[in-house]
């Protein structure tokens, strides 16, 4: 199979380099993050909700099946990029359950908690490698709140068995330098709690003099944000301690009403077009993306304005323009709240004119891969100089030799080490399928993009 400039088969994709400055707009579809939170409360909600500009993606369907299995009806229209969500006003019909959600972190956590609303037993399980990711500091969480939660197996990780008849409630802590998404899914549960939530997070304190970590080492605030944002849309207020990211709460007794909500395209999706104006020195836009956006990760252009790309957010659009020749400016950067950005800049990293460090992304390693062993693996593969260490890595760009990528499963490994293909000959992308996590069409859409700039 060809699609234009790209070289398609079933395992493997080898990617042609451009020749020229790239000039158009991205198409985005819509945020994964922002779909997930918004189908699990629109099922907790009383009455019908719609959302459009929905993104439909390995993830979102194991949400949207999740949700159906529950007994919540979920009507979906992929064409129009459209759910139709019939509320269960803060409980689920069904009284037990085995729900299979792939390596969908955001199902796996949001619906942990969200199921201890329920009245029966639920099993939430997944693949191999979601059977290796951490959810015991939630279950701890929830076990606080009165919930019965655990790990079937003893190994904190999934399959995770939920015995369920409401949640009373209360105070929780919660160490904060693992997920964003345990507090979402406390967050989005916690209206239905009979004493309302109060979460307390757990971490290092700023010290007097500067040093130490704001907010107990909490990785990945605008995710909360996001949070807060979708669930105020919905009708619930949250209390969220934005000076100090310290503690976070939720008054009882509000509840979701179903609602029309428009869902933005994803801000992390669209690095990748905004990373390949950057190395090729063209111009990409990014319509529905702009000054009002809700996802953190849409200040990955602002990490490319600091290596030498234009950058300019207007209130409907975002685009990047990058320098002359693709010429950036190597750098320091904490990606810690922007993290799931920080391959696609990883990617980039080898056009640099100097050093490169990405920073604070120690929680990647916990993600559908080792992000940032397999980030300095791949890298290397392809001639570059690369320091590892525990939060992130540094590379001395190199010249690009000819090498396939591994994907490890992984929508962003595959996605990221595209850009670079697009800039030096001799790149692979094994596996290219994994894109449909969160991008299904996304090879696609990079081919579109660059026909006739070759």
């Amino acid at each position: 199979m060809y699609i234009d400039n790209l070289s398609f088969r079933q395992d493997m994709l080898a990617i042609q380099p451009i020749s020229r400055p790239i000039s158009g707009a991205a198409y985005v579809p819509g945020s994964k993050s922002i779909t997930n939170r918004a189908l699990l409360i629109a099922a907790l909600a009383d009455g019908l909700s719609t959302l459009t500009g929905a993104l439909f993606s390995d993830d979102t369907r194991y949400m949207a099946g999740a949700l159906n299995q529950l007994g919540i009806t979920v009507r979906s229209d992929e064409g129009a990029e459209r759910f139709d969500i019939e509320g269960g006003n803060g409980t689920f019909p069904a009284s037990s359950g085995l729900l299979f959600i792939g390596n969908s972190g955001t199902t796996a956590r949001f619906l942990t908690a969200a199921l201890t609303l329920g009245h029966g037993e639920y099993i939430v399980d997944g693949v191999p490698r979601m059977r290796e990711r951490p959810i015991a500091p939630l279950l701890d969480a929830l076990n606080q709140l009165g919930a019965d939660a655990v790990s079937q197996e003893g190994t904190g990780c999934p399959p995770v068995v939920v015995t369920a008849d409401g949640l009373p409630g209360g105070t929780c802590r919660l160490a904060g330098d693992k997920s964003s998404q345990y507090f979402t899914g406390l967050l989005i549960a916690a209206p239905y709690a009979e004493r309302g939530v109060r979460i307390e997070v757990e971490g290092r304190s700023p010290s007097p003099g500067g040093g130490g970590v704001r907010g107990g080492d909490l990785v990945s605030k605008p995710y909360i944000e996001i949070t807060a944002d979708v669930m105020e849309a919905f009708g619930v207020l949250s209390d969220i301690d934005t000076e100090s990211w310290r503690s976070f709460s939720v008054a009882p007794g509000q509840r979701y009403e179903g609602r029309h909500y428009v869902i933005e395209p994803d801000a992390s999706n669209a690095s990748y077009f905004f990373a390949l104006a950057a190395v090729t020195g063209g111009e990409i836009v990014v319509e529905g993306l702009g000054s009002g956006s809700l996802q953190g990760d849409l200040d990955f252009v602002h990490v490319l304005e600091e290596m030498g790309a234009t950058v300019e957010i207007e209130e409907s659009h975002t685009s990047v323009r990058g320098p002359e020749g693709g010429r950036l400016r190597g750098g320091d950067f904490d990606f810690g709240e922007i993290s799931d950005t920080a391959q696609t800049l990883a990617a980039i990293a080898p056009f640099a004119d100097g050093p490169l460090t990405i920073r604070g992304v120690a929680h990647n390693r916990l993600k559908e891969t080792d992000r940032v062993s397999a980030v300095v693996a791949e890298l290397r593969k392809l001639g570059q100089d690369v320091d590892e260490f525990e939060d992130g890595f540094t590379v001395h760009p190199q010249p690009v030799t000819p090498a396939e990528i591994e994907t490890y499963d992984d929508h962003r490994m595959a996605m990221s080490f595209a850009i670079t293909g697009t800039r030096a000959p001799g790149v692979t992308i094994l596996d290219p399928s994994c894109v449909a996590k969160t991008f299904p069409s996304y090879f696609e859409r990079l081919a579109e993009l660059t026909e006739g700039f070759r």
